[in-house]
């Protein structure tokens, strides 16, 4: 439906869009290099001089990087395809069930992706033509970082302005200290341990960003700590029982440290023999998660003397996780009711006054 296509019997919804990072359309080369051209090209992502990074980009990264990371998304490709996606596309049918559970046919959920497909642009033109007034925007990222969650902000702002008719907005920023997150990751460590035993050391491996980014003012860094913490005082845990790190750093300058890769050197070298690692930050298993700390740093940590290397999955779309997403989303919408007249006798009226549809 176009922005022309109006209906006055349009039943009245209020949308909800689910925001994820992205992911290659498929795991070949030139999949990899489109979608990372759009995500490494965004200024949210790397800051600094546009014309000096256009040049590393376009002459140097984009000629070397796309190979290697086709390779790694070959490792974790299944038969739904990107891992990132078929979860993504879980949680989003299974958020919009939980809701209409709850609310009818009042709630729409549309799923859509930073980078890649489906677009931002897509998420929210499928919102409209289901009739959505109103948009909550909810980025799958727990703790904010301008680098994720105000890049999304940039673009949905970027889409409206081509839009006559602007729809309500509201934006959730972070949940990285709600409570019901903070439960449903304990449960579900408890419930691997349960099935798998536990191992000495358990390290929460959050995403990097340059430290230079926390310098001046991004409060992601703060916002791991804090779930870092609230996990660990759920789970019981003593101090000397778990660590936070940092993974996917990227270029020669300094990210947020301890760094997850050389911390599980370190830990292995003083004598731990057995490690979980759960990733926090991630709201889906994806090729950080899946390829780089299941697979990559698994080697690391045995080859410098562990014994014991399990990866924990990420929340997904484990009933836990999706009513605490639902929780999130009723709490932001509150005050947000949809009309309760008749569409038909909407449409009659306006039929009356003069308008077409």
């Amino acid at each position: 439906m176009t922005q022309s296509q109006f209906r006055h019997d349009q039943p009245d919804r209020t949308g909800i869009l689910m925001v994820n990072l992205g992911t290659p359309d498929a795991p070949d080369r030139a999949s990899v290099r489109r979608y990372l051209k759009e995500f490494l090209w965004d200024p949210r992502v790397v800051e600094g001089s546009r014309i000096a990074w256009w040049l590393v980009l376009n002459l140097i990264i984009l000629n070397t990087r796309p190979s290697r990371s086709a390779e790694a998304y070959r490792k974790i490709w299944t038969a739904q395809g990107s891992p990132l996606m078929d979860i993504s596309r879980r949680q989003q049918q299974a958020l919009q069930a939980r809701l209409e559970e709850r609310h009818g046919d009042t709630l729409r959920v549309a799923l859509a992706m930073r980078y890649g497909n489906p677009s931002i642009r897509e998420g929210l033109e499928r919102l409209r033509d289901a009739g959505a007034r109103r948009v909550l925007v909810l980025p799958m990222y727990p703790q904010y970082s301008a680098t994720t969650t105000a890049s999304i902000f940039d673009e949905i702002t970027r889409q409206l302005r081509a839009w006559r008719w602007l729809p309500e907005l509201r934006f959730i920023n972070h949940y990285h200290d709600e409570p019901a997150y903070i439960t449903a990751l304990a449960e579900s460590i408890d419930t691997w341990r349960t099935a798998h035993g536990a191992a000495e050391h358990l390290l929460l491996s959050f995403h990097g960003i340059p430290q230079e980014y926390f310098d001046k003012g991004d409060p992601y860094y703060c916002e791991c700590h804090k779930t870092a913490r609230l996990l660990a005082e759920a789970l019981g845990l003593a101090a000397e029982r778990w660590t936070l790190s940092f993974q996917s750093r990227l270029g020669p300058r300094q990210w947020l440290q301890p760094y997850t890769d050389k911390t599980l050197e370190a830990l292995a070298q003083r004598g731990v023999k057995s490690v979980q690692v759960v990733c926090p930050g991630f709201s889906a298993d994806c090729l950080e998660t899946l390829e780089e700390v299941a697979m990559e740093n698994r080697e690391i940590f045995l080859h410098a003397g562990g014994e014991r290397y399990e990866y924990i999955p990420c929340l997904n779309d484990q009933a836990a996780h999706i009513e605490m997403l639902a929780g999130l989303v009723e709490r932001h919408i509150q005050g947000w009711s949809p009309g309760d007249e008749d569409p038909q006798e909407v449409l009659e009226r306006a039929g009356r006054q003069g308008a077409e549809h």
